[in-house]
């Protein structure tokens, strides 16, 4: 998640929930001094830019949902699915311009990709917890995952 961070601080918008709180203590000079610097100095190709963080944010969403299950009208849905759901999903609310973004079939490709690298690392012989109803440190970090998604929001 770090690199993600990193890639949306330096690489994308200002605009960015994450880049407006640094803005606010930084100064939007500092950021963009920062930015140009950062930008000059390592230059990413396009995809890096664009899909990368959102594979990454999968793959760690995933290897932190792999104890947990939610209770869905009774029916056990393992939350190792949820982050494909998620993100596959936003990408569909982007195509048709339900929510804020651009439809891009890379990011779905990123996403498939480190959601199945994560899944092939996962040990499937855990104890599946509910995650609404175990209160523990390892739930709470798996919540927290999931809320870091909006960090990445682009305001206004």
């Amino acid at each position: 998640m770090v690199v993600s961070l990193f890639i949306y601080i330096f690489y994308r918008t200002e605009k960015t929930l994450v880049n407006q709180i640094i803005i606010q203590f930084i100064s939007l000079k500092n950021y963009n001094n920062l930015k140009l610097l950062t930008t000059s100095s390592l230059p990413l190709n396009k995809y890096i830019i664009y899909s990368l963080p959102e594979g990454l944010w999968v793959f760690c969403i995933t290897l932190t949902s792999k104890e947990f299950y939610m209770e869905f009208f009774k029916q056990h849905i393992n939350c190792v699915f949820i982050p494909l759901v998620f993100a596959i999903g936003l990408e569909f609310l982007q195509l048709f311009h339900i929510t804020k973004g651009h439809f891009d079939i890379y990011d779905i490709a990123a996403t498939l990709i480190f959601w199945l690298i994560a899944t092939r690392i996962i040990d499937t012989k855990y104890n599946f917890k509910n995650i609404l109803s175990a209160p523990s440190y390892n739930g709470l970090f798996c919540l927290i995952s999931y809320c870091i998604v909006y960090l990445a929001h682009v305001m206004g």
